[in-house]
């Protein structure tokens, strides 16, 4: 496994394993690595013919500057567990490698309404950030694939949206959400949770799921159903954000004919913001 830290080792890199006719497959990561990474370096073995993970902190997307101060970094380990999953190369960058202006794609990145709603309301500026610094990843490694979780639905969709409105010729392939035992997604903000807070985190599943089973059932009043969720989460200690249900597809508001819909959850509990979602594929 090769790490590198600058963009000039990493396209060398890069442009050596594509002349042999390499397909390259990038997993854009910010480090401090658990189950659900590991699970999409997983899938971006199957993807193609050399997996590229990048490990960076990206200060645009962060809203506080103490939220970024304590966001948990985990270098040596992170390493070791790429290490372990047979990642080929690693691109561990500094802001200013990444943010040098001749890394900025020539095409100025389109801006949707879709950044400033659900997470992208409570978090002003966190998806221009986000599709600020894929934007300049794609643009300096060039992959044919990219893998993202499902967990980040909503980063998801944006990511797909940005792909066809810069005209990128690289895949986008997502990952169904990992979880623990009791259904909590997996997330570098969990280590956030006290213990006391980590028995109640589940609690976020378990709404999920009474409300893909009311809609299962055929209840027809979203908003109602919204709203019976962000009651119950406020119940039970929670700071909710947001219950949305939306169609799965561009995340455009739901109605009961929509075929494909996503449940999306946001809610704060002690210091850690939580987010998850379901998918419903009706028949």
């Amino acid at each position: 496994m090769q790490v590198v830290k600058t963009v000039a080792d990493l396209r060398q890199q890069i442009n050596s394993l594509k002349k042999q006719g390499n397909k390259i497959v990038l997993v854009p990561t910010m480090g401090n690595l658990h189950a659900g990474h590991l699970a999409l370096m997983k899938h971006a073995h199957r993807c193609g013919d050399r997996v590229v993970c990048s490990i960076f902190v990206n200060a645009l997307q962060f809203d506080r500057s103490e939220d970024l101060q304590a966001y948990p970094r985990t270098p040596e380990q992170d390493l070791a567990a790429l290490e372990d999953e047979n990642v080929d190369l690693v691109f561990m960058p500094a802001h200013e490698e990444v943010y040098a202006e001749e890394h900025k794609p020539k095409q100025d990145i389109p801006k949707h309404a879709l950044n400033e709603q659900l997470c992208g309301k409570y978090r002003p500026g966190f998806f221009d950030g986000i599709v600020e610094v894929v934007a300049r990843l794609f643009h300096i490694i060039n992959p044919d694939v990219a893998v993202f979780g499902e967990k980040d639905y909503q980063q998801l969709i944006i990511i797909k949206r940005l792909v066809q409105d810069m005209g990128f010729p690289i895949l986008i392939e997502s990952v169904a959400t990992q979880r623990e035992e009791d259904g909590l997604a997996y997330s570098s903000r969990n280590s956030y949770l006290s213990l006391n807070e980590r028995v109640q985190a589940k609690q976020i599943y378990e709404t999920l799921l009474v409300v893909k089973t009311q809609l299962e059932a055929g209840s027809q009043d979203f908003v109602a159903i919204e709203k019976q969720a962000m009651d119950q989460l406020a119940k039970a200690g929670f700071r909710p954000d947001y219950v949305a249900i939306r169609n799965a597809k561009g995340l455009e508001s739901a109605s009961y004919g929509t075929d494909f819909i996503v449940i999306l959850v946001a809610a704060w509990l002690g210091k850690a913001r939580l987010i998850d979602n379901l998918l419903l594929q009706k028949r």
